[in-house]
């Protein structure tokens, strides 16, 4: 049977749920040899700031027993280059781009998202308020519902693309900073970003990562991923969402459909496997037919859950 797998996320229409996550599938380019980028419902590009980012000393990556840390330190070309360099190709090869943005403070934010202005050639921008791994900025906005907030609402008033707001698992309440980013003006919301873990060497008794601490990526962070996207879609039934974490196969990408996620984002896998998110398209269409589900958004949100009851002192 045909399988319809168009994601509409408000504003923002998608070919099928299948995007790659900022910071692992570079500017898309480098995977051109191994994937039809135009194949995939988008690519978020690595964060661009409104200067070139050398990053973090390294080592800025090492493997864990399910996954990794990075302290990359959003190293990137900057907003410029990227419009100039990097965007035309991707245009050119027909990929459904989003550009991810970062700063360390309101400002930069908002030049960066000026400077890409009303360009189409662009389908969202991507809020990175989430990245544990730079001094300023990151989780300074991501942590604090107010700031958050207010950030949002600036970067809102400078632009009339669809806004994604990328949120940290690195919270006590991950409701309360999505409902801010949403009463703000985000349109849609991406989770989870990394959650910040520690390696050491114990030969030389330091951190395995220059930075010291790193952003915990990869199959370890899946249940985690899950019951946030859980969360926030049970809060806000209305509001889109790419969920992400540790998606390797096409069962984790159904596990995040029927937690409420609209869409998902391939993230660590893909240094493992480059040519997967190219895969999980096709792979999805054959799960939903085998199982006679004609849309892949019928998923979205069927998590049935049974009532809980309190036995402790039965």
């Amino acid at each position: 049977m045909a399988v319809d797998l168009t994601v509409q996320m408000g504003r923002l229409r998608l070919k099928n749920p299948i995007a790659t996550a900022s910071g692992t599938f570079g500017y898309g380019l480098e995977f051109a040899d191994y994937l039809d980028l135009s194949a995939l419902g988008a690519i978020s590009v690595k964060g661009l700031s409104r200067r070139p980012c050398h990053g973090n000393p390294p080592p800025r990556i090492c493997e864990t027993d399910a996954g990794m840390l990075n302290a990359i330190g959003l190293q990137n070309v900057g907003v410029d280059a990227f419009l100039a360099e990097k965007l035309p190709e991707l245009h050119a090869k027909g990929a459904t781009v989003i550009a991810n943005v970062w700063g360390d403070a309101e400002e930069d934010y908002v030049a960066v998202v000026e400077r890409i202005g009303a360009d189409r050639r662009i389908a969202a921008i991507e809020l990175n308020v989430s990245c544990p791994n730079v001094v300023k900025g990151g989780m300074i906005f991501g942590n604090n519902p107010q700031a958050l907030s207010a950030l949002v609402k600036k970067v809102r008033a400078a632009t009339a693309h669809v806004l994604v707001v990328k949120l940290s698992p690195n919270v006590t309440d991950i409701v309360a900073v999505a409902q801010a980013a949403v009463d703000a003006g985000a349109d849609a919301l991406s989770l989870i970003n990394t959650l910040v873990g520690l390696a050491i060497d114990l030969e030389t008794r330091t951190p395995k990562i220059g930075f010291t601490t790193g952003g915990l990526s990869g199959p370890a962070i899946r249940p985690v991923a899950l019951r946030m996207v859980w969360e926030v879609r049970k809060a806000l039934p209305k509001i889109p969402i790419f969920g992400m974490g540790g998606i390797e196969t096409v069962e984790n990408v159904v596990e995040f459909l029927v937690a409420g996620a609209n869409a998902v984002q391939i993230g660590t896998a893909n240094f493992r496997d480059p040519s997967l998110a190219g895969r999980l398209v096709g792979e999805l269409s054959a799960w939903c037919a085998e199982r006679k589900v004609a849309r892949a958004s019928d998923l979205v949100g069927t998590l049935r859950t049974r009532p809980r009851e309190d036995h402790r002192f039965a």
